[in-house]
């Protein structure tokens, strides 16, 4: 049997991202290609463990994170286009 895992070199490793699925920010601590299946046919899936404010990791799918660095300036962007109220 293969490694159920290997770890995926991605840009954003040990920057803060955002989960774009839960809103939650962190530092991207790891990617990892995953073998998720639990019956013999692999079924292989990329995840990204992202370390939180608390310390806390949990998982997403690497699709579901961006660079806090990007958020920040389309937010910037679009606060500039806003008209005054």
């Amino acid at each position: 049997m293969s490694e159920r895992y290997e770890y995926v070199h991605h840009r954003l490793l040990h920057r803060r991202v955002r989960d774009i699925a839960s809103g939650t920010e962190g530092e991207l601590m790891a990617v990892v290609n995953e073998n998720v299946s639990d019956t013999g046919a692999e079924q292989w899936m990329r995840l990204a463990y992202v370390r939180d404010r608390s310390g806390l990791e949990f998982t997403t799918a690497v699709g579901n994170i961006v660079s806090t660095e990007y958020i920040d300036t389309l937010e910037a962007c679009l606060n500039r286009r806003r008209p005054p109220n």
